[in-house]
């Protein structure tokens, strides 16, 4: 790992990582993903790191080959009375951690090296990133007065540096990642952001950097705000939609706690962070407080929604039967990623445009509307249309399957794919299949299935598949070997590994039917439901 100070020296580091993964495009496109295995994560921080930073290095080491964190206290978001001088600063003590999380680079530099003066952002004659005034003025906005133009002003000039392909957030301070993506939406800057759960203590007191400066009685005073959010929470779930009943809620339970000063608690919708009335699909209440001199931020999303399963596991495990009946049985809608990349195949096909013409694919599936709806037959559960045709049948010719897989590795195409399939989870009511279905593209998801099944089981699985296909006898030894390797570099890839998530179940399914995993599933499903 490489500790870097100056922007030179991270320059030259990320430019001689460029050099060394110059390899060709075919090699560092994860044929699974479309990610590059060359793709950069950036993990920006202040320091002082805790389990809630690790878990976005974490998030962050899954899903790139190179992972850069920094260090950099912003002198630009703290106002002249807050506590610039005594942030806590722990190099050593983080760059430890970084090394045993597995981080490539830190970067650390001095506010002289950001040219940024130490001074606050009013004061500051540096050029500022300034977002807009509405979703600053509310929440932290009203008592942190400039606070979001210095942190605006630097994840700006950090993206630009280092040029990631993703940056991770934490979802503890809502405002800011709110601030964070439209700043990266505006100005069309090409990074995800990735917004990352909440990491807490024992007593649900979200992680700080801040937390230090409470004595152990102040910390268990401070889980009162997560017990409050919990609260409304249940009320929520209860059938509690309106702002002013689910913020008496959060405060009957605060008030318990006598050295608690409330600074607010509010409702809004979590994107615009425009004040909230009811919750119609989605809605944070936050709240900001203070225990004596230490101000602490916490949050919940609280949607309004049909339940979203997400079934993952490794190659030959059934995932997309077994996916097919849950959502048969359930009345949900069956999330058929692969007919999506399959349409898009057809429509390439059907408009001459060449398969290694990536430019021309990219525009085509960003201008394409891919609607997915439901169908009787099981066998094909879902009637699949691009920009308004029936392509249910077509997207399984010969030609398609044999050219699907090169337009599923380009990366413009996985992007533009699974943000419509974000788009339609918003609403829930879905079944959704894959190796990171769960772990990237619905890591909300209410319901978490790993489904796997014994090397053996799915080498015999696979062997009675070609039998009924009519192909030649299969070697079963042969077959097992096969799905041995896909299962060691499917998790032992650098970028998005399989592996179940941390809050999914496992259902191992050797020796059942599909029928009895389904009813495994369904159970489960039923049961999670009736404690929301």
């Amino acid at each position: 790992m490489r500790l870097l100070t100056t922007v030179a020296a991270l320059r030259c580091y990320l430019t001689k990582r460029c050099s060394e993964n110059a390899v060709t495009e075919d090699l560092r496109l994860d044929e699974m993903t479309g990610w590059y295995q060359t793709a950069v994560g950036l993990v920006p921080t202040m320091g002082n790191l805790h389990q809630g930073h690790l878990s976005l290095i974490q998030r962050a080491r899954q899903e790139n080959s190179t992972v850069i964190v920094s260090i950099f206290v912003n002198p630009l978001q703290f106002a002249p009375n807050e506590d610039y001088q005594r942030y806590p600063r722990t190099l050593e003590q983080d760059q430890q951690l970084c090394e045993e999380a597995g981080v490539d680079a830190i970067f650390a530099p001095s506010p002289e090296e950001m040219a940024v003066p130490h001074k606050s952002i009013q004061e500051s004659k540096v050029t500022q990133i300034i977002p807009p005034s509405a979703m600053m003025t509310g929440l932290c906005g009203r008592s942190r007065l400039g606070h979001f133009q210095g942190v605006a002003t630097i994840v700006a000039k950090l993206l630009n540096l280092v040029q990631p392909d993703r940056a991770y957030f934490g979802q503890k301070d809502g405002q800011q990642l709110a601030i964070i993506k439209r700043l990266v939406a505006d100005l069309n800057l090409p990074v995800e952001i990735v917004g990352c759960p909440t990491v807490r203590e024992a007593s649900g007191l979200a992680f700080s950097s801040r937390n230090q400066y409470l004595t152990a009685t102040a910390k268990e005073q401070a889980a009162a705000l997560y017990r409050g959010l919990q609260r409304a929470e249940t009320a929520f779930r209860a059938g509690d939609r309106n702002s002013n009943k689910l913020i008496a809620v959060v405060q009957q339970e605060v008030a318990m706690v006598n050295t608690i000063l409330v600074e607010y608690i509010e409702l809004v919708e979590p994107t615009t962070l425009m004040s909230l009335e009811k919750v119609e699909e989605e809605g944070m209440l936050a709240i900001a407080a203070r225990l004596g001199a230490t101000r602490l931020i916490d949050n919940t999303i609280l949607r309004d929604r049909q339940p979203i399963i997400a079934i993952d596991g490794p190659a030959g495990a059934g995932k997309s039967t077994v996916a097919r009946q849950v959502a048969a049985n359930l009345g949900l809608v069956y999330l058929d990623t692969g007919a999506m990349y399959r349409a898009v195949t057809w429509l390439v096909l059907e408009k001459g445009i060449a398969i290694d013409d990536k430019c021309a694919i990219a525009e085509l599936t960003n201008q394409s509307k891919i609607e997915l709806t439901p169908n009787q037959d099981l066998q094909s559960s879902v009637r699949v249309w691009i920009n308004g045709t029936d392509v249910t049948q077509v997207i399984r010719t010969t030609e398609v399957t044999s050219l699907v897989s090169a337009i599923a590795a380009q990366s413009a195409v996985r992007q533009a794919l699974v943000k419509q399939q974000q788009s339609w989870g918003q609403k829930g009511g879905l079944v959704a299949e894959g190796r990171d279905i769960g772990t990237h593209v619905f890591p909300d998801a209410e319901v978490k299935i790993f489904l796997t099944a014994s090397v053996g089981e799915r080498a015999r699985r696979r062997q009675q598949d070609f039998n009924k296909q009519g192909q030649s006898e299969i070697n079963l030894e042969q077959l097992e070997r096969d799905i041995a390797e896909r299962d060691w570099k499917d998790s032992t890839r650098k970028v998005s590994p399989l592996q179940k998530a941390a809050d999914a179940i496992e259902v191992q399914t050797d020796g059942l039917d599909v029928s009895e995993v389904t009813a495994q599933i369904v159970n489960y499903y039923q049961q999670r439901l009736s404690q929301w």
